[in-house]
């Protein structure tokens, strides 16, 4: 049995069904070929029943022997340090990479993120819809003129700033071919396409056990 393990929901509603970011880590586990279980806290009372393990109350966080973290980023360099498939050894194929992964994260996610809030809450005025435009047309630029964002191969930034821009309402604010053809290019990986369909039938699964509870 490995000792990685990854936790999630046992269950989530249709809608973030996806996009849970316990997918994040499935999917580095898949490109590096580490194995690795799925574990689960209840998505029920999930705001108290594991702030031991996430002060938060969210997932994923991953367990590697007596090592545990929590965050889907912090989890994902934690993979990448373990396999030259997800982050070169080389210092700067390895500092171009994090610093990436960290742009996605806090230069495009911190702002997607609670601009799509706001945009699917109808608010009549998103103040942040400016700002967002600015950072992905930067991100634009940077895109049309490279395949991959650092080391010039796949590496985990690819991973994390694909799953930050695969939501479809944030590619939608604006026409961004560059960005189009690369998140279609980094989400045709065949790890990408097990990692989802693995968390989709998780959760269809409990879907079962609800029902017959139920």
């Amino acid at each position: 049995m490995s000792d990685l393990i990854i936790w999630t929901y046992d269950w989530v509603p249709q809608g973030p069904r996806g996009f849970v970011r316990d997918l994040r880590l499935r999917w580095a586990c898949e490109e590096a070929g580490l194995a690795y279980a799925v574990r689960t806290v209840p998505f029920d009372g999930r705001q108290t029943n594991h702030l031991q393990h996430q002060p938060f109350g969210q997932v994923p966080f991953l367990s590697d022997g007596d090592l545990d973290i929590f965050e889907s980023g912090a989890g994902l360099l934690h993979l990448a340090r373990k396999s030259e498939k997800l982050m070169p050894r080389d210092p700067d194929g390895e500092a171009q990479t994090v610093q990436w992964m960290i742009a996605a994260l806090n230069t495009i996610e911190m702002v997607s993120v609670p601009w799509w809030f706001l945009e699917v809450s109808g608010a009549k005025d998103n103040g942040l819809a400016g700002w967002m435009k600015s950072r992905l047309d930067q991100l634009e630029k940077v895109l049309s003129e490279r395949e991959w964002l650092a080391a010039d191969r796949f590496t985990s930034a690819d991973l994390l700033m694909a799953d930050v821009l695969r939501v479809s309402k944030v590619r939608a604010l604006g026409d961004r071919p560059a960005t189009e053809t690369y998140v279609t290019r980094v989400t045709d990986r065949p790890s990408f396409k097990k990692a989802r369909a693995d968390q989709l039938a998780h959760f269809a699964a409990a879907d079962e056990s609800r029902s017959a509870a139920g």
